[in-house]
């Protein structure tokens, strides 16, 4: 088994949230709280701890109480930069990533994906939930193991920036979960509110 001891969380908060005007998307507040932060403390009893990584306002990350890590890619480099991010500061064999702007993801995510990753063999597990009839990978939502860091490197040493490219090179399972608002990720203000309002 793959004890939460074995996992480190990283709460995904580096973009530029050009959908949503430029602002730094995980300081806007849901229900009166940080995104960042909302997702952090629904993190941090799935795991052994959380780092957050983010690229602007770090002091104000840093009040969360978690350790920030900004890419060490350059331009906002997407999500897999700050995958980069948390792999190099990992202590422990596995990371599990959320982003900032989904602050309803399951509070039993990182137990499933590790218990299909341990039952499957694989080094990634990937949430997915039912969209538009059909089951679809949320891969963002990733647990992996942190020894993927070197094959990383070279991917985006060698320009690769899609999670999908880079996770089929490794043995990767999906893991179901019928609950699609738990998924529901605020991209824009007009989704922030939606999401306030649910």
């Amino acid at each position: 088994m793959i004890a939460r001891s074995d996992i480190t969380g990283l709460v995904l908060a580096g973009g530029r949230g050009s959908r949503m005007g430029g602002v730094d998307k995980g300081l806007q507040t849901y229900k009166g709280v940080p995104l960042a932060l909302h997702a952090t403390l629904r993190l941090l009893p799935q795991v052994a701890s959380v780092m957050i990584n983010a690229n602007r306002n770090i002091a104000a990350y840093e009040s969360f109480g978690a350790a920030v890590w900004p890419d060490s890619l350059p331009d906002f480099a997407g999500p897999l930069a700050g995958f980069l991010a948390g792999l190099e500061h990992c202590e422990t064999p596995w990371l599990v990533t959320v982003p900032c702007d989904t602050p309803e993801f399951p509070a039993d995510l990182v137990e499933r994906l590790a218990a299909a990753a341990d039952a499957e063999g694989a080094e990634i597990a990937v949430a997915a939930c039912p969209e538009a009839g059909a089951m679809r990978a949320q891969p963002v939502f990733c647990l992996l193991r942190a020894d993927l860091i070197d094959s990383l490197v070279r991917f985006t040493e060698q320009g690769g920036s899609k999670i999908d490219r880079w996770t089929a090179q490794h043995r990767r399972v999906e893991v179901p979960f019928d609950d699609a608002r738990a998924f529901f990720n605020a991209n824009t203000a007009d989704e922030l509110r939606q999401l306030q309002d649910g």
